[in-house]
Parts: structure tokens; sequence; C-alpha cells
């Protein structure tokens, strides 16, 4: 193709620089010297250790498991009673577990949990006159805390 060999011998034109710029650019290039590169060795910086705080703080946010865990705290007179003693009652969901309930109560009320106990209580029948029935039945969990912490049921 003719059109396409046109440009193809076609030789750039070189321009000549004036004088003036030519001793212009030859005197940038003498001044410009770049200086030797010295290598500074960096020391590895000591980072400060994570101080954990004596009373642990409560967690931003509540993970999942805590909701499907935990329905209520169980206020009795017996579990006041417990309450002087590090242990704690809640009610929970029917089909919750051990590890739940401690994972749950870790995450929303931020302590130590030592050891939990669950106690199924079944429904029982009740009866009002001719008509008969069943209280419900519920599942409840015993939570035992580390020493020194508390939990706050009921706030004051």
């Amino acid at each position: 193709m003719p059109l396409f060999d046109i440009f193809k011998n076609r030789k750039p034109e070189k321009k000549k620089p004036s004088f003036a710029k030519a001793t212009k650019e030859k005197e940038r290039k003498k001044e410009v010297k770049k200086p030797a590169e010295v290598k500074v060795e960096k020391k590895p910086s000591k980072r400060k250790k994570e101080v954990k705080p004596a009373i642990p703080l409560r967690p931003k946010r509540v993970s999942k498991v805590a909701y499907r865990a935990l329905k209520e705290p169980h206020i009795t007179e017996k579990s006041t009673y417990l309450a002087g003693k590090n242990q704690y009652i809640f009610k929970v969901w029917p089909k919750t577990n051990k590890i739940e309930v401690k994972k749950a109560i870790e995450d929303v009320f931020g302590v130590d949990v030592l050891g939990v106990k669950i106690i199924n209580v079944p429904k029982k029948k009740r009866r009002l006159g001719r008509i008969e029935g069943f209280r419900k039945g519920y599942k409840k969990a015993i939570v035992r805390l580390k020493k020194g912490q508390k939990i706050e049921v009921l706030p004051r």
C-alpha cells in the first residue's frame, strides 16, 4: 500500500538548538551532581506489648450465639442467694448446650466463666376445676464465675 510507505520513508527533522540554549543545558548538567547514596540501617523497632486491663472490658459486638442461647435471667430467692456465691441463673433456649451458654455469658457480660450446670425443668400438670392443663417447662443454666467478678442482673 503506497499510502503507508510515505510515512515509513520520512525521517524526522532535527532542530538545531541556538548557541545560548546549548550552553545553558551544558551548565545545568555540570551543576547537578548526584550525591553518593548513604545506606542507613534501620534498627528493629521495639513494639510495646499490649497491656490487658485488670477488669475485662465489655466487647463492642455481641455474637449471634448470645441471642440464640440466653433468654433472660431467672430471678428467685434461690438465685439471689447464689449470686452471693458467684453463681447466676439464666433461662436458656431448649436446644442450647453448656458450651454455647458459656460463650454467650462471656460475650454479653465480659466475665470469665468457670463452669455451667444445666437443668431441664419439665412441664407440670395443673388443674383448674374441670379443666386440666400444663404449666410450661423450661431449661435453666447455673453459671459459676471467677472469684471477684460480678454480673449486674437487675440494674440499680
